[in-house]
Parts: structure tokens; sequence; C-alpha cells
């Protein structure tokens, strides 16, 4: 379903190209069943964020712990991760960068040098380009990027420093990728 990557919303994938099976014989494709369905939107959302299997589930078993909606407390977990916090910033052009130059050590998280990419930040953290890692050239291209771009509410950058903090934890409303929470639910809820 996801060839080559995150371009399962491109008229490069195959599911979006065509509506038949490969082969000589082609016949229609049917609709997906409803665990198809949810399994699609489960495996698009891991993909997004670029996790494995085990980590996406230990995730999704933390945020069921949590006081609250499991699917908005799921997406909250996720964005909360240091690697795509520096994503957000704009310190990396993708999560697969951001989370290499967080595992490099080229990130600090309140004046401290921390290496892990699944670490989850909270209010009030403080998340730059350590001291030594600011002249790196791809570092330097994604900030001047990322002036352009906008950052979500949630998040503050200051980028002559090049630092974020983390104002608030953020809402349904501020997260912006484009999946059903509830189908994902449905899926480990079998």
């Amino acid at each position: 379903m996801f060839l080559k990557g995150d371009r399962c919303y491109s008229e490069k994938c195959a599911m979006a190209r065509r509506n038949t099976v490969p082969g000589q014989h082609t016949q229609r494709r049917g609709k997906f069943s409803e665990y198809g369905l949810r399994l699609h939107e489960k495996q698009k959302l891991r993909r997004i964020y670029g996790m494995t299997e085990r980590q996406f589930e230990r995730f999704f078993e933390k945020a069921s712990r949590m006081p609250g909606q499991k699917g908005h407390n799921f997406l909250q977990l996720l964005e909360r991760r240091l690697d795509n916090v520096v994503y957000r910033l704009g310190f990396a052009s993708s999560r697969a960068q951001a989370r290499q130059l967080v595992a490099h050590g080229h990130i600090t998280v309140n004046g401290r040098k921390l290496d892990i990419p699944s670490a989850l930040v909270r209010v009030g953290d403080v998340v730059a380009v350590a001291p030594g890692s600011k002249d790196i050239p791809v570092i330097r291209e994604n900030m001047e990027v990322a002036s352009a771009r906008s950052i979500p509410e949630w998040l503050e950058l200051q980028p002559e420093r090049m630092e974020g903090r983390v104002i608030s934890l953020p809402s349904r409303e501020q997260i912006d990728v484009p999946v059903n929470e509830q189908l994902i639910v449905e899926f480990y809820a079998r």
C-alpha cells in the first residue's frame, strides 16, 4: 500500500494510480474490509512518524493508560516526541533527518544533550541546537527554510538563537496529521 516511503498521497502510489490488481487477468480491486481500513490508517500514521511497530504499540499502550480520549492522547504523545518537535521547529527538513540529528547529539533539551529521539518533551522545555552544531550547513539551511514556514501554535521558535520552547500541549486542532485516530483505537481494541 505504501510504496517508496511516504508517497502514499501522490499519484506515484500504486494504490492511487490504478484500481486493479497487477497481472495479466486484471480484476477490479475490492473495497477494503473493516479490518483493512483500520490497518491502513494505523500503517499510515506509523509511517508518517517513522516508527517501528513495537514503538508504536508502546505509545498506544501509554496513551490508553492516560485519562481522556485514547485517540487524542495518542496523537499528543506522538507530537511530543523529541524528533517530531525538532522537525516541527524546522531544525530538520523531515522527521527522519530530525531523528538522525537527535541521535547524533546535535540537539539539547534544557541545556543538556539528549540523544533519544523518542524522548517526550514537556511544557516549558527548551529544545535547541547544540552550541557545537550551530555551524553545520544542513541545520543552517533548514533554519533558513523554516523561517518562511509556520510552526504549530503549541511551540515557540527563536530562529536567531536556534532554539524553541514548548509553550503548551498540542490539542487535536493543532495537530495537522491527516488521519482518523478513532480507526486506530478501534484497530487496537479488537
